[in-house]
């Protein structure tokens, strides 16, 4: 069995549970509802969840576990930046703000 080191006091936090809220109210938001036909002449409805459009949140999320993990600046720097190239698909230099 594996598991992923969580510190006690970031399960406690309220403030991300709180960004946990805002996240998930973002995401909705910003999704984009599709609708496909099947070829047994079905629909299926869902949503389409774009995480790039909640980037802002996503960055203040990380900000507070950077502070229960003991990051340093330049640790979370790498992480936002690594997000916006490899999660994102973009490309830090050409980052629209």
């Amino acid at each position: 069995m594996t598991s992923f080191p969580v510190p006690s006091g970031a399960l406690e936090d309220k403030t991300l549970g709180s960004l946990g809220a805002k996240l998930m109210r973002d995401l909705e938001r910003n999704a984009e509802r599709k609708t496909i036909n099947t070829k047994d002449g079905d629909k299926i409805s869902y949503a389409e969840y774009r995480a790039g459009a909640s980037k802002l949140v996503l960055d203040e999320i990380d900000k507070v576990l950077a502070g229960h993990y003991g990051f340093t600046a330049e640790e979370l720097d790498f992480i936002m930046s690594y997000d916006i190239k490899y999660r994102l698909g973009g490309d830090a230099e050409n980052e629209e703000g």
